[in-house]
């Protein structure tokens, strides 16, 4: 049972620190809310939904054929490590400042499928982080595995979302004190996670 609820939380943090750090996919997602409302934000907010499947199924195949090999499975955790590490140094290097988003015309959902699928972070993040949690996810219990994918997608989908309503309601949100502050814990929280990482992968490799 806590392995499950450990998977759950996993998943949460890492929906959460992807859904509500800065990105292409916020930026269309703030855009769009700035300019033609809520709803049109919280379209962009659910395309992963429509645009991860894919990517996640190829992923998986790809790494399906990597798994009776240890040894790549920690050089993959160690590149996992390395995004988390840049990530979060990122997230602690961004400062406050204006959001000036300017976009055309009113087709939010396209345009954020479109740019999901063009964005690197999903593929590097199934590829490096999400796919290795998976495996182990599936050598634990299936319900590890689906509570990991619910918490990554609840988190990723409902923090764009929570962003979208507050941006609707107050438009300074984006700039404040308080947005940036959760951007730096996240950042935090992620370097550690990235370190976590590095331990998997010296394990994969029967350094430690």
């Amino acid at each position: 049972m806590s392995d499950l609820i450990e998977f759950l939380a996993l998943g949460s943090f890492l929906g959460l620190a992807a859904g509500t750090s800065p990105g292409p996919l916020l930026a269309v997602t703030i855009s769009e809310t700035l300019q033609h409302g809520k709803w049109e934000g919280i379209k962009v907010a659910m395309s992963p939904l429509i645009t991860d499947l894919p990517i996640i199924l190829s992923i998986l195949f790809l790494l399906s054929h990597l798994t009776n090999y240890s040894s790549i499975i920690g050089i993959i955790a160690f590149f996992g490590a390395f995004y988390l590490i840049y990530s979060g140094m990122e997230s602690l290097k961004i400062k406050q400042r204006s959001v000036e988003l300017r976009l055309e015309k009113k087709d939010a959902l396209k345009k954020g499928i479109i740019v999901n699928f063009g964005n690197p972070h999903p593929y590097i993040f199934w590829i490096s982080i999400g796919g290795p949690i998976i495996f182990k996810t599936l050598s634990t219990h299936v319900s590890a595995t689906i509570l990991f994918i619910l918490g990554f997608y609840i988190f990723l989908v409902g923090s764009k979302v929570i962003i979208t309503l507050i941006v609707e309601k107050s438009k300074s949100f984006i700039n404040s004190k308080y947005y940036f502050s959760i951007i730096h814990i996240l950042g935090i929280a992620q370097i550690v996670f990235g370190l976590a990482f590095i331990k998997m992968g010296l394990s994969s490799l029967n350094i430690i």
